[in-house]
C-alpha cells in the first residue's frame, strides 16, 4: 500500500479547499476548518458548520454555530456571524466535498457495510481492526444516509490509510448512488431479511436488490463479502459478480471463504472455531449473541480485503466490546437477587428477534431463575406486520423462553399467539413496561430488552438497569 501523506497537523479543510471542490465563493474572509457538522449544538471549535435544509433550515442555526466555535459556515446565503462559502445547494456541497475527500486519497483503502441486521456493529469492528493496523476512519454513530455517508467522507483526514462507511436504507434507490460515491474497495452485506419492506412493492426481494446495490460502487477488481447461509446469497452474489467483483463468502457450509464450525457462548463472551480457507482458527469475543459467530466471519473477511493481517482482525474481536443497545450485558444487583440484563433496544426486525431468542436460549440460567424476553413494536414492516409479529411465537417457543412481555399496538398479536403459560404482560406503549419494571424479573432471572428504536424499547432497558444497587457494604 501507497504510504500515507505524513502531514499530521493540516488542516481538514481550508477555505480555499472547500471553495475548489463545491465550485462556492468565499465571503468574509480566510479560515481553516479541522472538522464539519450540520449539528450547531455538537460544534467543537475549528468546525465548518453545514446549513443544510431539513426539517428546519440550518442557516437560521448559523449564529449559535459561530458562537460554539465554528470558524466558517458552508450556506445557500452569507448569514452573520463569520466567513462562509456560499453554494447554491448546500447538500450538493457536502457529496462535493466527501467526493474531494475521496479523491485527495487514493492510496487509502475503503470498505462498505450494508445489511438488514448488524450493519452498526459489523461496521464499528472493522473499524476496530483498521485502528489496529494504522490511522484509520470510519461512520460515527449510525451515520449512514444521504448526509451521513457524505459527512463521513468529508471528515476523513487525507492522512488515514483504511477507512470503512456504513450505508443503510430506508427506501429504493438509496444503496447505489452511496456506494458509488465512497467507491470501496471491498463491500459487505451482512444478511437481508424483511425490514423497511413498506416502502418495497415487492416485499423482501426489493430489498435484497436494494442491498445489492452496494456492489454498484466497487473498485474494479473489489471484494464483495456476502452471508452465504442467507437465502439471497444467490442474487447477491450474481449483482456482485456483474461488476466483476470477487466474491467471499461466509457462513456455516463447507464451500464458503470462512465456515462457522462452532460458537459457544458464555457469561461476558464467547469462544468461534472457524475455518478460513483451510486455516483453522478459535477466538474469543466479549460477544455472547450467536449472531455474532457469522458477524465475525464478516469482519475478518473485510480486514483481509482492506489488507488487514488476521491475526489483527483476531486481536481486535477480542477486545470489541457490545455497542450500546445492541448486546450491552450487565449484572443488574437489587435487594432479594440479582439478575442479567441484555439490552438489544436499540433496534429490531424479524431477522434480530430470532438471533436475539436463539441467544437467550443459549444462556445457563441460574436456579430458580427464567428466561424473560421484553418486545415492543417492530416497525416498518407494512401489510406484513401482524403475520410477522404473531410469527415471532413459534421461535420463542424453540427457544424455550419463560416469559414474554410486550409492550405496542402490534404486539398484541404475539402475546395472544402465545401459548398462556409464556404471556406475561401487555401494555399498550413501552413507558408502562418501564414503569413497573420492578415487578417484571426476579432473581436469577436472564432478561432480554428488543424493540424497534422508534417503540421505545429503551425506555424499559433504562428502568431495569435504573433498579441497580450497590452491594450491601459496598462503598
Amino acid at each position: 500500500m501507497p504510504d500515507a501523506p505524513s502531514n499530521l497537523t493540516a488542516p481538514l479543510w481550508t477555505a480555499a479547499d472547500i471553495a475548489r471542490a463545491t465550485g462556492g465563493r468565499i465571503e468574509g474572509g480566510d479560515f481553516d476548518a479541522t472538522g464539519l457538522t450540520y449539528n450547531s449544538r455538537e460544534i467543537e471549535p475549528g468546525d465548518l458548520f453545514l446549513a443544510l435544509r431539513g426539517a428546519r433550515d440550518g442557516h437560521d442555526f448559523a449564529a449559535a454555530a459561530f458562537e460554539g466555535g465554528a470558524v466558517g459556515s458552508l450556506v445557500e446565503r452569507p448569514v452573520d456571524g463569520g466567513p462562509c462559502i456560499v453554494v447554491p445547494d448546500t447538500l450538493r456541497g457536502l457529496e462535493a466535498l466527501g467526493a474531494a475527500a475521496r479523491d485527495r486519497a487514493p492510496h487509502v483503502r475503503r470498505g462498505a457495510v450494508t445489511g438488514s441486521v448488524g450493519k452498526t456493529s459489523v461496521t464499528q469492528a472493522i473499524k476496530a481492526g483498521l485502528d489496529l493496523a494504522g490511522p484509520a476512519h470510519a461512520s460515527i454513530k449510525s451515520y449512514n444516509n444521504h448526509i451521513g455517508v457524505p459527512l463521513t467522507l468529508a471528515r476523513m483526514p487525507a492522512t488515514v490509510q483504511r477507512a470503512v462507511f456504513e450505508i443503510g436504507m430506508n427506501a429504493p434507490g438509496e444503496i447505489g448512488p452511496l456506494s458509488r460515491m465512497v467507491q470501496p474497495h471491498a463491500a459487505c452485506v451482512t444478511t437481508v431479511g424483511p425490514v423497511h419492506i413498506e416502502a418495497f412493492a415487492d416485499g423482501e426481494t426489493g430489498v435484497a436488490r436494494e442491498k445489492a446495490a452496494i456492489f454498484q460502487g466497487l473498485v474494479p477488481g473489489g471484494v464483495a463479502v456476502i452471508n452465504g447461509d442467507n437465502p439471497w446469497v444467490d442474487l447477491l452474489s450474481g449483482a456482485a459478480r456483474d461488476v466483476g467483483a470477487r466474491v467471499a463468502t461466509f457462513g456455516s457450509a463447507a464451500e464458503h471463504d470462512a465456515r462457522l464450525i462452532d460458537f459457544v457462548s458464555y457469561e461476558g463472551g464467547a469462544r468461534v472455531t472457524a475455518d478460513l480457507r483451510g486455516r483453522a482458527l478459535d477466538f474469543t469475543l466479549k460477544q455472547s449473541g450467536f449472531h455474532w459467530g457469522l458477524n465475525s466471519l464478516a469482519v475478518i473477511l473485510m480486514l483481509e480485503a482492506l489488507d488487514v493481517p488476521v491475526e489483527t482482525a483476531l486481536a481486535a474481536l477480542a477486545e470489541f466490546q457490545p455497542l450500546k443497545g445492541r448486546g450491552e450485558t450487565r449484572r443488574v444487583t437489587r435487594s432479594g437477587g440479582a439478575f442479567t440484563l441484555i439490552d438489544e433496544s436499540y433496534n429490531a426486525n424479524p431477522l434480530s428477534m430470532r438471533a436475539g431468542f436463539k441467544s437467550l436460549a443459549a444462556r445457563p440460567v441460574e436456579p430458580g431463575g427464567r428466561r424473560i424476553a421484553i418486545l415492543t413494536d417492530m416497525l416498518e414492516l407494512g401489510d406484513q406486520s401482524r403475520a410477522l409479529h404473531e410469527g415471532l411465537a413459534v421461535d420463542i417457543e424453540a427457544a424455550g423462553i419463560d416469559v414474554v412481555h410486550v409492550a405496542g399496538p402490534e404486539m398484541i398479536g404475539l402475546w395472544h399467539a402465545l401459548p398462556p403459560g409464556r404471556r406475561g404482560q401487555w401494555r399498550t406503549e413501552a413507558i408502562e413496561l418501564a414503569d413497573m419494571a420492578a415487578d417484571l424479573v426476579g432473581p436469577g432471572d436472564i432478561v432480554m430488552v428488543k424493540g424497534s428504536n422508534g417503540s421505545k424499547a429503551s425506555l424499559v432497558a433504562k428502568a431495569l438497569a435504573a433498579l441497580d444497587q450497590p452491594a450491601e457494604g459496598a462503598v
